[in-house]
């Protein structure tokens, strides 16, 4: 079944607002040790990885200890929801505008399939960067989850109001992970549909076919996006008015770590933030499709 390349902007806010809402819910525990493991700079091994992904908690053993993988819950639900409905709605917007006006331009330059698959890309790509407006909500769920004492005390009009451009800490290395992190997790997303089940990029996928490319493409964006994400985090992790540029982030990293620290969690990644991304990519796609096609029905 064909959609018109003009989909409900409605569709796209309640199937991101949803899709974001049951992510917060299942997966914001594996965020957090995700998010642990690349902030710590020593060796993890199986005897010390319970005390640095649960912390003071580590005592209490994994099962007592797992309500406290869910630090700042309050700013990563108004992050991740507000990503959500940005992200997934906005690159929608902008890939069906690129469609209608610029689709030539893609074909003639990439060719006809490959030129849809540009226009997905791109469009993320651009979308992704924009992600820096949602920064501070971002840094202080970081810091919710690796640094919860840089927030003690302190309510977060009280924050903005004292940290102001703090809270854009490692926008510039945001930028530059998410430029081709969303350039491979949308482009893939209808690379795959495309070679896999033939569907072009308007064609309303099954459930199923959502879930088999987003999987792929989740697990190729985090890939992409490790080794800035690894530094994004550190950045971020940072007390407040901290100022250790990335740039000498990833010298220490280099000299004290190894290369391969910038793939620090990298396995916990795509372990825990792959299926997570999948799920959200998945349901978010599906209920724009279904939205779209019970408000037609309207």
């Amino acid at each position: 079944m064909k959609l018109e390349k003009n989909q409900s902007i409605i569709a796209s806010l309640l199937g991101s607002t949803v899709s974001g809402v049951f992510e917060i819910g299942l997966f914001h525990p594996l965020d957090t040790t995700a998010k642990r493991l690349m902030n710590n700079k020593e060796n993890v091994n199986f005897t010390n990885v319970k005390q640095v992904v649960l912390r003071d908690h580590h005592h209490k053993g994994w099962v007592r200890g797992l309500p406290s993988l869910y630090p700042g819950l309050g700013f990563a639900t108004s992050y991740k929801i507000t990503q959500r409905i940005y992200k997934y709605t906005g690159q929608n917007v902008l890939k069906n505008y690129l469609l209608n006006n610029h689709k030539t331009k893609f074909e003639n330059f990439f060719g006809e399939k490959n030129g849809k698959v540009m226009i997905s890309a791109v469009s993320g790509s651009l979308i992704g960067i924009g992600e820096i407006a949602l920064l501070p909500l971002d840094i202080l769920k970081i810091k919710s989850q690796v640094n919860p004492e840089a927030l003690s005390n302190k309510g977060i009009v009280e924050l903005i109001k004292k940290e102001k451009f703090n809270l854009y800490a490692g926008w510039r290395w945001t930028a530059l992970r998410n430029a081709p992190g969303s350039f491979t997790l949308f482009g893939a997303s209808t690379f795959f549909k495309s070679k896999i089940f033939g569907l072009d990029i308007n064609d309303r996928a099954t459930l199923f076919q959502h879930f088999v490319t987003s999987s792929l493409a989740s697990t190729s964006c985090i890939l992409v996006s490790s080794p800035m994400d690894v530094i994004k985090t550190r950045i971020q992790a940072q007390d407040f008015g901290k100022a250790e540029s990335g740039v000498k982030i990833i010298k220490d990293m280099l000299r004290k770590e190894g290369p391969g620290s910038f793939f620090k969690g990298v396995v916990p990644k795509i372990g825990s933030i792959g299926p997570k991304l999948t799920f959200s990519f998945t349901i978010a796609q599906y209920l724009i499709d279904y939205f779209n096609v019970m408000l037609k029905k309207q």
